[in-house]
């Protein structure tokens, strides 16, 4: 399952792993994890990313209701927060293990100034030996701007710092197909439409994923070069058992000659826009060249000059992505045009190409 070329890990710790039904914090569970973890320690960076800051405060507050308006669950969550990062602190500490805590937002991660910076956060901690105990920062996500679970953000952070495993455990030893026997579906090596079927709906009482986002979390590992485990999370020594029985879905990351940056462009969570282009651009494009204002034939939605957008095809098919050199309202003045216009139709100096080949990637 893993070797001594996987030096730095990722492990996403479920809401139903940590907190019991009781919405108690799991120690010997957690002290069971932390055994695992030291014996993978050696010579190894590690990060953990936990769920069970709202669960810890609804139990603190004595709230028992599942469905919390947003405005309240960020209250809640700022309440939680402190109490998981105590709970982790004090445990790791009887292990002689030091923590950090890192609570991240899609503004972190989403623009590239701030995904370096957070990078480089991480680096410093492994530098000073610290296990950074990472979680989305509830207290200030809304519906708009938010990861909705905590898969996406270990895959996104495992990402950025250049991981070599994610390890998500689960309360389910991984992907199950659909015959009647339920096999559990060893190997995935590419995300088809049949694979997606397998994802299950169905989530527990703190949970907010399902399968469903543990397949978008392989997406984003698999683009990256990223290989992704999926475990079960409720038994003791959750890594060794998934080491010794040989159970869990593993999700091999397709060979990547991406740099840093294009890993970073293809594995964003979302696109601010779509820009669609005519049969021309598309064949400069597949030849390796940047997309020009006179290739564009309509754009959707509002973005800004650097933001993340998709590029389509005529057909409404996604070709690729990247970051936008125009915004969507500079954009709708100078589609269609030579670049030599660009500038006297905006009144002022700017790149002449719409998305350059540097900031794209372009999909299999």
């Amino acid at each position: 399952m893993l070797n001594e070329n996987h030096k730095k890990l990722v492990i996403k710790l479920g809401s139903s792993t940590v907190i019991d039904n009781r919405g108690k914090f799991k120690q010997s569970w957690v002290n069971s994890l932390i055994k695992d973890l030291k014996n993978l320690k050696p010579n190894r960076d590690i990060v953990v990313v936990s769920s069970g800051a709202i669960a810890l405060g609804q139990k603190y507050l004595k709230i028992n209701k599942k469905k919390i308006k947003i405005e309240m669950s960020q209250a809640i969550a700022a309440i939680g927060q402190i109490n998981l990062a105590k709970e982790f602190q004090k445990i790791f500490e009887k292990n002689k293990l030091k923590t950090a805590q890192i609570l991240i937002s899609p503004y972190d991660t989403e623009q590239r100034r701030r995904a370096i910076n957070v990078r480089r956060t991480f680096e410093n901690l492994f530098k000073l030996d610290v296990i950074p105990i990472v979680n989305e920062n509830d207290t200030t996500a809304t519906s708009e701007i938010k990861y909705g679970d905590n898969d996406r953000l270990a895959a996104r952070v495992a990402q950025i710092i250049g991981a070599d495993v994610l390890i998500i455990l689960s309360d389910t030893d991984g992907l199950y197909d659909n015959s009647k026997k339920r096999k559990l579906v060893s190997e995935v090596r590419d995300l088809t439409s049949d694979i997606y079927k397998l994802a299950e709906k169905k989530i527990n009482n703190y949970g907010s994923g399902g399968m469903i986002t543990k397949l978008e979390a392989a997406k984003i590992c698999m683009n990256s070069g990223c290989i992704m485990f999926i475990g079960n999370g409720n038994i003791l020594n959750p890594i060794k058992n998934m080491e010794l029985k040989k159970r869990y879905t593993c999700f091999f990351p397709k060979i990547s000659t991406l740099d840093a940056r294009k890993k970073w462009i293809i594995s964003s969570l979302d696109s601010s826009g779509k820009i669609f282009i005519d049969n021309g651009a598309l064949k400069a494009l597949r030849n390796g060249k940047s997309l020009l204002a006179a290739g564009v034939i309509k754009i959707s939605g509002s973005f800004k000059k650097g933001d993340n957008v998709l590029i389509m095809d005529s057909n409404a098919n996604q070709f690729g992505r990247g970051l936008s050199s125009f915004s969507s309202m500079e954009i709708m003045k100078i589609m269609g045009k030579q670049s030599y216009e660009i500038e006297k139709i905006l009144g002022y100096p700017s790149k002449s190409e719409v998305i350059h080949i540097d900031d794209m990637v372009k999909f299999e």
